[in-house]
């Protein structure tokens, strides 16, 4: 799903291969379409979360490794 402006300055809605001019949806399908868009908005913000929560991770068993060393 994607939303692009066309000449005439009318968002278009790119979904599943069709376009759509959104001023001419309804306002029950444009409230859907902006969920979508939180949802997926939400999603790339956990997706990132991840990954971050999984260098920490690797950085601190790095760390304890290093540390575990020492011991004899």
């Amino acid at each position: 799903m994607n939303e692009n402006t066309n000449d005439s300055g009318n968002p278009v809605l790119t979904f599943e291969g069709k376009k759509y001019l959104i001023n001419e949806l309804s306002k029950e399908i444009k409230e859907s379409v902006k969920a979508l868009q939180i949802a997926e908005t939400q999603l790339k913000m956990h997706e990132d979360t991840f990954k971050l929560l999984s260098i920490s991770r690797n950085t601190l068993a790095n760390q304890l490794r290093e540390k575990l060393k020492n011991i004899a």
